[in-house]
């Protein structure tokens, strides 16, 4: 059905103390090989891949089909090779040389009235640049990601992105990959900030699945289904 919303899949590895991430400069890799893989598996089955602008920034990820079985298997089934990259930045102070703008298949900004102003010339040729009014609000991205036939959205970060699917009532999955670390410092990135989430604290998920992955452990949540 045209404009029905996509499936939200919310995917983060994270450690024992609940960080995507430490404090240095180089990326802390959470995950192993096998939930790599199984990553990428998630990233075929998707028709979009969503990460937040401080992410782009931050990382420098090109979020990409590996497999090139998997990206066969698109193509066989006429689908596009890769998934819809999409990012979201209120501000649009966006670099166009980011990796995320010259890999993959096609790509998509939202910000504001005001971001699009400065990154459409930016990005001119590399991604299309959607504005939303004021405010980049989940709801009207859904909307309208729904209206171009995304049916299974992945989002990948990070912690605020995740936040706000979260705290909007808007993911249907939570997978989390948690890995045998602690990282311990106050000023690393976190899974979740600070929020009013739907039902409060005392308010329990629907636990979909348990299993380990190598070392680490996914845990796979139904945000919007209370735990019977």
């Amino acid at each position: 059905m045209p404009g029905q919303r996509p499936f939200v899949l919310l995917s983060a590895a994270v450690s024992l103390d609940g960080h995507l991430d430490d404090a240095s400069p180089d990326r802390l890799l959470l995950s192993n090989a096998a939930d790599f893989d199984r990553v990428d598996e998630e990233r075929a089955a998707a028709d979009a891949i969503l990460v937040g602008g401080n992410t782009l920034r931050a990382d420098n990820p090109r979020l990409l089909v590996n497999d090139p079985g998997r990206r066969a298997a698109r193509l066989a089934a006429g689908r596009p090779e890769y998934p819809l990259k999409v990012t979201l930045s209120a501000s649009g102070d966006l670099d166009a040389g980011l990796r995320f703008w010259h890999t993959g298949g096609t790509k998509l900004a939202y910000t504001t009235d005001a971001g699009a102003a400065a990154l459409r010339p930016r990005l001119d040729g590399l991604a299309e640049v959607v504005a939303l009014g004021g405010a980049v609000d989940l709801g009207a991205v859904l909307d309208d990601l729904g209206a171009r036939g995304v049916r299974r959205l992945m989002v990948e970060g990070g912690g605020g992105v995740h936040t706000q699917f979260l705290a909007g009532g808007l993911a249907d999955e939570l997978q989390l990959a948690v890995a045998p670390l602690l990282v311990g410092q106050a000023e690393a990135p976190r899974f979740v900030r600070p929020a009013a989430f739907p039902g409060g604290p005392a308010r329990r998920m629907r636990l979909l699945e348990a299993r380990t992955v190598g070392d680490v452990v996914l845990l796979r949540y139904a945000p919007k289904e209370p735990a019977p």
